[in-house]
């Protein structure tokens, strides 16, 4: 007498995960271009109302791209080619004449658990079927 295995359950479930795969560019795209917002909205307030560099957080903007796999790439920080952008550096790390003021860094500090979060929350949204 052989046994027997009932797949049924196994194919349902690997149709589910396919589906999951179809979703799954998409909305995490949509959860790295919320993270890559809120970082840049966050460095803009930490240095907005600087007497110096009025403009310069106005400058700070991100871009998003998937390349293969996919893999979501966010590029946030000042654009050189807009007023005052480049002074990130300088700003961000200070010279010998001028402190430091981190605002980069400490934004993307701070949105990191909230995007680790988000992924996770997708996750299980997509695999409970949501």
């Amino acid at each position: 007498m052989g046994e027997r295995i009932e797949t049924g359950e196994l194919k349902k479930w690997q149709h589910d995960l396919d589906e999951v795969l179809v979703q799954a560019p998409d909305r995490v795209r949509g959860v790295v271009q919320r993270a890559a917002f809120q970082i840049k909205k966050d460095a803009q307030s930490r240095v907005k109302g600087l007497k110096h560099a009025p403009a310069y957080p106005y400058s700070i903007s991100y871009d998003t791209r998937e390349l293969a796999g996919p893999t979501f790439v966010a590029e946030i920080g000042p654009d050189k080619d807009k007023r005052q952008g480049a002074l990130g550096n300088l700003l961000e790390y200070g010279s010998v004449k001028n402190a430091p003021r981190p605002h980069m860094a400490p934004a993307a500090d701070a949105e990191k658990p909230k995007f680790e979060k988000a992924l996770e929350d997708l996750a299980v949204r997509l695999l409970e079927g949501r």
